[in-house]
């Protein structure tokens, strides 16, 4: 086998960079996977654009998360898996033993591993991940939608913290790769969905992905009345979710939802953001406010059968493919994201070396 290996390193801001570099070594409880499709992601893209993440690296770094690919090599007293297998790794795991995780709140963990290096031609499986977080990948099912259940497995979290039952009308603002996620996703709950967008390639997105209704942000358009006037009785949304990360769209959520109502800001702003809500509007209307962070290894199960199942239809989200050369101008064209262009989804890069 070889011994080194093309991978995609993060040196800073806007800094990615094509380089060799050895193939990971691993130890007891590991395992060896050979890339076979890795996704890009909105979450590598802020990385990308700020040059660090404070909870999962620290350029110069291995870059990527979501991945999918073939068993190479095993590390002393791994069970359950051979070399060959197909599977689709997470890119955390946790710990099992603090406080959060003694609450059944995993996704919190005080101490959760996080794993990168998914534009590679190979990556190492930390043991914790490859006994909490990995996964078979059933004959049939292409890596790259395999590769979905990471950032889809975050989604099922936040909609199962919405607690939404069927018939409930839920607005999603946003129509990227998350919220497209979630359009899909309250769809098959058996919500009536309102997506909340802003390019014009995205009205036909939001569509295509579920939503009933669709108000597309444009200048004199009041975005909150209009979606209100899609709600029973004008009073608002059932359930609104955030995925923009902008303080405007926080503040626009709390005015969507109806008394009674709950709002996820699942989009994350930079540390240090600040909203302004009305104090009133959330007391005597009893909204519930939440923030989801992350996944659990239960909601990485119950994502990956969403997806195996075909109910999820994987595929739709995988618009382009590229390889590992292509990716610094992947990420470079994603920053852009002006005017009413159509822009891809979700591009799979594809090792050359993949099975």
């Amino acid at each position: 086998m070889a011994k080194t290996m093309q991978a995609v390193v993060l040196h800073g801001r806007e800094d990615l960079r094509l380089e060799t570099v050895s193939v990971p070594e691993i130890g007891p409880g590991e395992l060896l996977v050979r890339a076979g499709a890795a996704l890009t992601c909105g979450t590598d893209l802020k990385v990308f654009r700020r040059g660090y993440h404070a909870k999962m690296l620290v350029p110069p770094t291995l870059f990527g998360h979501e991945i999918a690919g073939t068993i190479v090599a095993m590390g002393e007293g791994v069970a359950g898996f051979q070399p060959g297998d197909r599977v689709v790794a997470s890119n955390s795991a946790p710990c099992g033993v603090c406080l959060f995780c003694r609450r059944d709140q995993p996704n919190l963990c005080s101490d959760l591993m996080f794993n990168n290096g998914a534009y590679a031609e190979y990556i190492r499986i930390p043991a914790r991940i490859v006994e909490k977080n990995t996964l078979h990948i059933p004959d049939g099912v292409p890596f790259e939608q395999a590769a979905l259940m990471e950032p889809l497995a975050c989604v099922v979290l936040g909609l199962e913290q919405c607690f939404p039952k069927p018939g409930d009308t839920l607005v999603v603002i946003g129509a990227g790769p998350i919220g497209l996620m979630f359009i899909r996703t309250a769809h098959i709950s058996g919500c009536r969905v309102i997506a909340v967008v802003k390019r014009d390639d995205q009205v036909a997105s939001a569509r295509r992905f579920g939503a009933d209704e669709v108000v597309q942000i444009a200048d004199g358009v009041d975005t909150v009345a209009a979606v209100r006037a899609l709600t029973p009785e004008n009073e608002g949304a059932d359930i609104v979710v955030e995925c923009v990360a902008t303080p405007a769209t926080w503040e626009q959520s709390v005015d969507m939802v109806r008394k009674g109502g709950t709002v996820n800001f699942f989009g994350g702003p930079p540390s240090g953001t600040v909203v302004a809500l009305d104090t009133n509007r959330l007391h005597y209307g009893d909204i519930t406010l939440k923030a989801t962070f992350h996944h659990t290894p239960a909601t990485n199960r119950r994502a990956f059968e969403l997806i195996t199942s075909g109910r999820m239809h994987a595929e739709d989200f995988i618009t382009a493919t590229a390889s590992l050369s292509d990716v610094p101008d992947v990420f470079a064209k994603m920053l852009v994201r002006s005017g009413n262009r159509m822009l891809d989804i979700k591009t799979a890069i594809l090792p050359g070396s993949a099975a």
